[in-house]
């Protein structure tokens, strides 16, 4: 038990140590660069969309940077020692960005114009939107790869960039309100409530689309 305990202890020291170096500090630090360069990015396209189409493609823009404690915690669920080197192979997420949506249709566009940039590496797409998640999750997950220019060079850096509707957003916000870190008895009915209610929303989504597409039709306004 006194080798398991000291063990635990060095663990968790070596992580603190590194949470708390120089080189971790750095490196969160090009995290955020990167996040900037691709914030800045997504203003540009929503400047242009709002000169060419008259409307702004997405509603807001979130940025997190995921902090020590939840990036020393998923180095351990993967089973990863607590390095710079881990964090930047094989966490993916550690810099993100939310795009909030009003209509599907922006959704898809702006993920094309976006990638369709010759600086940025698309390295992964998941479309939660196409194929939902078993419990009716619904959104476009990108991992890209952005430069960064720094004194001693340009590096790449790689960022998560989630888009969703309103609807969307409303509906993982109020999930992760109602279930996080929470003891819940009936888990059966709400896992299938939180699941009729995403399906209804993903129809709410397509019929305001038909609405906006017939509304644009008429002034013949066309993208």
């Amino acid at each position: 038990m006194k080798e398991n305990l000291k063990e635990i202890y060095t663990q968790r020291t070596d992580s603190c140590d590194m949470a708390n170096s120089v080189e971790f500090t750095a490196l969160m630090n090009q995290y955020k660069c990167a996040i900037m360069e691709v914030e800045t990015k997504l203003n540009v396209l929503d400047a242009e969309f709002s000169l060419n189409y008259d409307r702004n493609p997405f509603e807001s823009i979130e940025t997190r940077l995921k902090s020590p404690a939840s990036i020393m915690e998923k180095l351990k669920r993967k089973g990863l020692e607590p390095t710079l080197e881990n964090i930047e192979e094989h966490l993916f997420d550690v810099a993100g960005i939310r795009v909030v949506c009003a209509f599907q249709e922006d959704i898809y566009k702006l993920a094309e114009l976006l990638t369709g940039q010759d600086d940025i590496r698309l390295l992964r797409t998941k479309d939660y939107i196409q194929n939902p998640k078993e419990n009716g999750y619904r959104s476009l997950h990108l991992i890209l790869e952005i430069p960064i220019f720094l004194a001693d060079g340009k590096r790449y850096m790689k960022v998560e960039v989630q888009f969703r509707t309103i609807a969307m957003d409303f509906w993982a916000s109020v999930d992760h309100r109602l279930r996080y870190k929470k003891e819940i008895d009936d888990e059966g009915e709400i896992q299938r409530k939180l699941k009729r209610c995403a399906t209804i929303i993903s129809q709410l989504d397509q019929e305001m689309q038909d609405i906006r597409n017939m509304i644009e039709k008429s002034n013949g306004k066309t993208e």
